[in-house]
């Protein structure tokens, strides 16, 4: 008789040992890899931690602006790659094809756009997060704290949760350890250097871990294509990879689709069709790629604006992989396990994953699991614990970041350095602890599609924030009540969608949701089209009708005047400055020192 918490097992029952083919990582080469890979992660963060400044607001939430483009390449491309990639972008390439892939070769623009037109706004703002840009664009304190906690709760439910079920996933399916007390133990390690060593111990660890990540995942790629005999035959095989026990489900639930082997695909019929992979997705990649705290932070740590542009050119050639080390492994993981990734019947899937709506979530760690020599199955077993850590340290610097100078700035107007260094740690430890207390959550509401899930999310609460940003940098005319009432309604709008959904259920092939067709069957890539759409209109209509921001206040904050030198009057002055005895020049309340040290020559 076993103990459970929310189906967390202390051991596992007999019955599931024997259902489930897996092979546990307990062999010495596998534990030695996995050794010597925690040992030199931490020995990089401890050096990072002890050879950088960390006791100012600069140096530990910006790596004291020092950052060179590599790193910052490699650390952009780390945070965003987490192990919601590799289980959830494996999953759903298994399940519908290459199409998924286009999710990242998106980034490849979206990169160029951050570095040439965004990060030189924030540059000259010479702001450290992206709520106080808003409020240097706009005045007041509604939209920075508005932004400040939807960023937030955005980070919590979708970055964290997602990435913290899919490395359940794999821990599950490789260790055969309980999910519950191996996380936990995961979650303090990475707080380890995360909470002592602010953003530089983070970028230094996140560029070791992208070089892990993309040896590893190269070397399971090239077991995989040998395996299946190649992409010509992975084509053949993919097309009749289909499960023996059907019962009386209908074909097209178990069939691979006819358009599996297309990029794009129809505008009507197509699960991820074309028009919404451009323009749809483009939309939510700008607000991820170019409005979020979590990839922005890295580029406000730069030396200069050249390595900007240069760690984003990194990062983009490095986004060109996953087609390669996640989708077509995915895929022919349901060739080699076709009865288990491609299961339909309810009880089959149970049996395999634990989860009645399918299992292609456990497409990747199944072949690493099954596929992989011991050693170097310990070294892929490192390298979803080096995605899971880089992406869970990012998102812990950046909201610390978001707390403790959005809101906690508000509470403690007059607070010390000191005392916000505490505060940033402090908020650190409670969102380790709200996501530990979130993992049974999210394994009793896992879905068949997470990354689906993930991007579903971001349609509906993104696109206004991605329409706010973008008129406020290319549109000078845009003015405080605009910005706040288009964010408003466009939050109302979104969680419309959101709720009917959550309310009447996604549903699947073989049940299909109750939801009325008016408010979920517009595809949620058309969806987002449609929200950013509205919420631009909204926010240039209400500017129009209201009183325009004088330019002596837009200095530097909008496209049109970003190389104007003349003297900005703030709306407002600054919550917090780091005038402090022993750093008598400020960094944060002065960006004209920033920007006439940090620009480029002209």
């Amino acid at each position: 008789m076993t103990w459970e918490y929310f189906g967390f097992s202390l051991i596992r029952n007999a019955d599931a040992v024997t259902n489930s083919t897996r092979r546990p990582v307990d062999n010495p080469a596998d534990i030695s890899v996995i050794v010597i890979y925690f040992l030199v992660v931490l020995a990089v963060g401890i050096w990072a931690m002890l050879s950088t400044s960390r006791g100012t607001v600069g140096g530990f939430f910006l790596a004291g602006r020092s950052m060179v483009w590599w790193p910052i390449g490699a650390s952009l491309f780390a945070s965003n790659i987490g192990s919601g990639h590799f289980v959830g972008i494996a999953g759903t390439g298994a399940a519908t094809g290459i199409a998924i892939g286009g999710f990242e070769w998106n980034a490849l623009v979206m990169v160029v756009i951050l570095g040439w037109l965004f990060v030189p706004i924030y540059i000259k703002a010479g702001v450290v997060t992206m709520p106080e840009y808003l409020k240097k664009r706009f005045g007041g304190q509604r939209i920075r704290i508005y932004l400040s906690v939807l960023s937030l709760a955005l980070y919590v439910f979708t970055k964290i949760s997602a990435d913290m079920f899919a490395g359940a996933i794999f821990i599950n399916q490789a260790l055969g350890l309980n999910i519950y007390l191996a996380v936990v133990l995961l979650l303090l390690i990475t707080a380890l250097y995360t909470v002592t060593g602010g953003l530089a111990a983070v970028i230094y660890t996140d560029t070791l871990q992208t070089v892990i990540m993309v040896v590893g995942s190269f070397i399971l790629m090239g077991f995989a294509f040998d395996e299946v005999g190649g992409y010509e035959n992975l084509k053949d095989l993919y097309m009749n990879a289909i499960p023996s026990k059907v019962g009386n489900i209908s074909a097209e639930c178990y069939t691979p689709r006819p358009d599996s082997f297309h990029l794009f695909r129809d505008p009507i019929t197509g699960d991820l069709p074309w028009p919404g992979l451009i323009f749809g997705l483009t939309i939510q990649a700008g607000w991820y790629w170019c409005t979020d705290q979590v990839i922005v932070q890295r580029c406000l740590s730069a030396k200069n604006l050249s390595h900007v542009k240069a760690g984003c050119i990194l990062c983009g050639y490095l986004k060109l992989l996953p087609m390669f080390l996640m989708v077509f492994p995915g895929m022919i993981s349901r060739v080699l396990y076709t009865d288990v990734v491609a299961c339909v019947e309810p009880e089959e899937c149970k049996k395999y994953c634990q989860a009645s709506v399918g299992c292609t979530n456990i497409a990747y760690p199944k072949m690493v699991v099954e596929l992989m020599p011991n050693g170097l199955r310990g070294l892929m077993l490192s390298v979803m614990l080096a995605s899971l850590m880089s992406s869970l340290t990012s998102i812990f610097n950046s909201a610390s970041t978001l707390f403790t100078m959005d809101i906690y700035t508000k509470i403690r107007r007059k607070a010390s350095e000191k005392e916000l260094m505490i505060a940033g740690r402090v908020f650190m430890l409670f969102l380790i602890g709200v996501s530990i207390a979130w993992i049974p959550i999210v394994q009793s509401a896992q879905s068949g599609q997470l990354f689906d899930y993930i991007q579903s999310i971001t349609a509906y609460l993104a696109p206004p924030i991605a329409a706010v940003f973008t008129l406020a940098i290319f549109c000078k005319r845009v003015n405080e009540p605009g910005a706040f009432y288009g964010l408003i309604l466009g939050l109302c709008v979104g969680l419309t969608r959101m709720i009917a959904e959550f309310a009447f259920g996604t549903g699947s092939c073989v049940s299909p949701t109750d939801c009325p067709t008016i408010i979920c069957g517009v595809h949620y890539l058309y969806f987002s089209i449609i929200l950013y759409t509205l919420t631009g209109i909204l926010v240039v209509a209400i500017s129009l009708m209201t009183k325009p921001i004088d330019d002596i206040h837009l200095y530097r904050l909008c496209w049109s005047l970003r190389n104007t030198t003349e003297e900005r009057v703030d709306l407002e002055a600054d919550d917090w400055t780091e005038q402090q005895k022993d750093n008598p020049e400020p960094l944060l309340s002065n960006p004209s020192r920033y920007i006439h040290c940090k620009e480029e020559p002209r």
